[in-house]
């Protein structure tokens, strides 16, 4: 791999008093897709939080795009090309497609694909069939694709995306597994937590697997299962 696009060494977080990562390594090249693995609890959600500058006491460095990130703050690692799409989404409620969309938009960043809603309706043409409808009226999966276009709308580099397979319909998780396919065709990573092996397996280069805030195993996703098999993780 030529040199990562994000980089964390050391990463150690906190809830708290909790210790949830402990000394966690991590890399993601350009135009790859990365899963990172493991059971409820695992520490995945909290990686991307605080890849993302969300936590409190995150110790370790991490590195995007070249740059030191450690100690920013989330909005200004959103700045530098970084994208966080969270496990409960988040959408504006009372706000349509379309305006959800736009709290989103930053300038076109160099190297990266360009976002507009028209190339967002096409890589999500159910949104395209509902730009006025408001985010609490929608479906799960709707909103799960809505929280993705909405992020892209920043021109990331890479995207943290947190389960986005999880209590949506089959037929949404196709659909998903379709962007992400497309999203790596167009130029960009992605750093995927996920449970569901199928899914991962569908997407992703490789895997990380996580079990009580350390990384166990790293390599292919036939590889990640049959470890998490054999050691009950």
């Amino acid at each position: 791999m030529s040199e990562p696009l994000l980089r964390a060494r050391g990463l150690n977080a906190f809830y708290g008093r909790a210790h949830i990562l402990f000394d966690l390594d991590l890399e993601v090249g350009r135009g790859e897709v990365v899963a990172l693995m493991g059971r409820n609890g695992a520490g995945k959600s909290t990686t991307l939080k605080a890849l993302m500058g969300l936590l409190d006491g995150t110790r370790g460095r991490v590195e995007f795009d070249g740059r030191e990130m450690s100690g920013l703050a989330p909005y200004r690692r959103a700045r530098l090309g970084l994208g966080f799409v969270p496990e409960d989404r988040r959408v504006f409620s009372g706000l349509t497609v379309l305006q959800n969309l736009e709290t989103g938009r930053q300038p076109p960043r160099e190297g990266v694909p360009h976002w507009t809603p028209a190339a967002l309706f096409d890589l999500f043409p159910n949104l395209g069939a509902m730009p006025g409808r408001a985010g609490g009226q929608m479906s799960g999966g709707e909103q799960q694709m809505l929280a993705i276009a909405r992020t892209l709308m920043g021109n990331p580099g890479l995207v943290l995306l947190d389960e986005p397979s999880e209590g949506v319909a089959p037929v949404i998780v196709e659909q998903m597994a379709d962007t992400i396919a497309r999203l790596k065709a167009a130029g960009m990573a992605v750093l995927l937590c996920e449970q569901n092996f199928h899914f991962a397996r569908l997407v992703s280069d490789r895997a990380c697997l996580l079990d009580h805030g350390r990384i166990v195993y790293r390599g292919d996703l036939d590889g990640a299962q049959a470890h998490q098999s054999a050691d009950g993780l």
